[in-house]
């Protein structure tokens, strides 16, 4: 899965690199925002929250994103036979993206960026938090009803730098055009 999501990464920035050659291919620049759910798994805890993005999409095929997120679900796992209560404090990133034009209502898009999560973990009467970096990759699609409101769905990856711990996060929202 990790190899297929590199491969579509590579392949949309890759068709987005001549769109950069151009000038008229970077305007018109749109601006956008998003507000959705995301279901973040990393190992057995299953967290959810609340996603926000704003972004500049310059001409049809390349953009930039950023992305905070607030923790709105929270799981409990057993550590040792003790049940530890884990939940997203929040998540920020920033994101080159690469679109690939389908229709003028529909886009798939691939997206790279580097981000920062932090995570509290609760357990007999004590807390912990702790936050970590991470490089983010993914893919998705988004469709637009009209000129200005759509769907998006999207899948993003974060590898975190100094833990074996990965997150896979399935995120939906509305997005809307300024």
């Amino acid at each position: 899965m990790k190899s297929l999501i590199a491969l579509a990464a590579t392949t949309a920035l890759t068709l987005a690199v001549p769109a950069i050659a151009s000038a008229q291919a970077l305007s018109p620049t749109t601006f956008y925002g998003t507000l959705g759910y995301a279901n973040a798994n990393i190992d057995d805890v299953n967290l959810g929250a609340v996603q926000g993005r704003l972004g500049a999409r310059f001409g049809q095929y390349v953009g930039v994103e950023g992305e905070l997120a607030a923790g709105v679900k929270e799981d409990s796992v057993n550590v040792a036979g003790t049940s530890v209560d884990v939940k997203l404090q929040h998540q920020a990133a920033i994101y080159g993206v690469g679109y690939l034009p389908l229709s003028p209502q529909a886009d798939l898009f691939a997206r790279v960026g580097y981000g920062n999560s932090k995570i509290k973990a609760s357990a007999a009467g004590t807390s912990a938090a702790d936050d970590g970096d991470s490089w983010n990759y993914g893919v998705g699609g988004q469709y637009f009803l009209d000129d200005k409101n759509g769907v998006r769905v999207d899948y993003t990856r974060h590898d975190f730098k100094d833990s074996s711990e990965n997150a896979d996060v399935w995120a939906v929202g509305y997005t809307r055009k300024f």
